[in-house]
């Protein structure tokens, strides 16, 4: 196995709607920064690889527009996932093993102003017997939290302690689109969104991109004094019919975990993809993390959830804290699909 590092991360300032800018105009300042990071042009890069999804583009092949922000002449190699960005690193990853190239682009955006996000969100589901019904992602993740509430794992004063702290972290994120310090009793007076969650318990809707630059071995050494090193990485996916799984559980999530290493050492920080409140507590389970880890110091997706760039900006954040000196050993998150349906976990060390 090749040593393969994160060396450069850079993201969007989150909004609630960009409304100035088109996705490949907004993405290419990321782009740009990313590469001056680390000192080298779009030449020097190997493999390119991105996250989108036509859904939120409201066309088909709109990652290859974005192209025009990365410079596609002359020709580059380059692959798209239409998942987060984060599953499309897992790809430059395996690209990197291969040994073909020794740097990698990694980038994921998404615009979900112009359209009705949470109903788009249940054509994941189901197509035959649950999507028809078009029960929109905070409800399917209402059903989930309910369920939480009636076995006892969590109390709905657990899930507004995870929104206030995720939230307070923000604070010091110029990044997020929402960072406030909230005080718990007042938020568990606020009405439902969707009974039992309440508006803090869910995500923002969010416009906003990321970009990484990976590199192996003496590659990474030579345009970063400390990378991130990915020492394990997996990604695994539950059933898809909500009803034949435990959902108060992320059995892939587990497994993920185990396979990516997370057990092999103490965990500094964590940055787990929880769109929703409860499902931090689900995550913090599965994976084992103790008490004393600090999950979420960026303030998660909670703080701003941009589709197909949330999960990518979870291993961005955690690598950027390890390349700071901030951390030794981060675990990173990232999750698609209804209820925690596909979860990825990698664990980054620093030297």
């Amino acid at each position: 196995m090749r040593d393969v590092g994160i060396v450069g991360f850079a993201q969007s300032e989150h909004q609630r709607a960009i409304t100035d800018l088109n996705e490949v105009e907004f993405m290419i300042p990321i782009l740009v920064e990313v590469r001056e990071q680390v000192g080298i042009d779009k030449d020097d890069i190997g493999f390119t690889c991105s996250g989108s999804t036509d859904f939120l583009a409201g066309q088909a092949f709109s990652f290859v527009g974005t192209l025009d922000g990365v410079g596609p002449v002359p020709p580059i190699s380059e692959s798209h996932v239409e998942m987060d960005g984060a599953f499309a690193l897992y790809e430059a990853w395996v690209k990197l093993q291969i040994g073909e190239v020794d740097t990698a682009l990694v980038y994921g955006y998404g615009k979900s102003s112009p359209g009705d996000l949470p109903k788009v969100m249940a054509t994941q589901l189901d197509p035959y017997y649950v999507a028809p019904l078009w029960p929109d992602s905070f409800h399917v993740a209402a059903l989930q939290a309910r369920l939480m509430l009636e076995s006892g794992a969590a109390t709905e004063r657990d899930f507004a302690e995870v929104a206030a702290r995720t939230r307070r972290q923000a604070m010091d994120n110029p990044k997020a689109q929402i960072a406030r310090d909230d005080d718990v009793d007042a938020l568990l007076e606020q009405p439902y969104l969707a009974d039992p969650l309440r508006r803090h318990d869910c995500p923002p809707i969010s416009d906003g991109g990321a970009a990484v630059i990976l590199a192996a071995e003496d590659a990474a050494w030579g345009l970063s004094d400390r990378p991130a090193w990915i020492r394990g990485i997996d990604h695994r996916v539950d059933a898809h019919g909500l009803g034949v799984r435990d959902l108060t559980r992320s059995d892939s999530t587990r497994l993920a975990g185990e396979k990516a290493g997370v057990a092999g050492g103490p965990v500094d920080i964590a940055e787990l993809h929880a769109p929703f409140s409860h499902q931090e507590l689900i995550l913090r389970r599965e994976l084992g993390l103790a008490d004393d880890v600090t999950v979420n110091p960026s303030g998660g997706a909670l703080a701003a959830n941009p589709m197909m760039a949330a999960g990518l900006i979870r291993l961005g954040e955690a690598a950027q804290r390890i390349t700071r000196g901030d951390a030794d050993r981060a675990v990173a998150h990232a999750t698609s699909g209804p209820c925690l349906q596909q979860n990825l976990v990698a664990v980054l060390e620093g030297d």
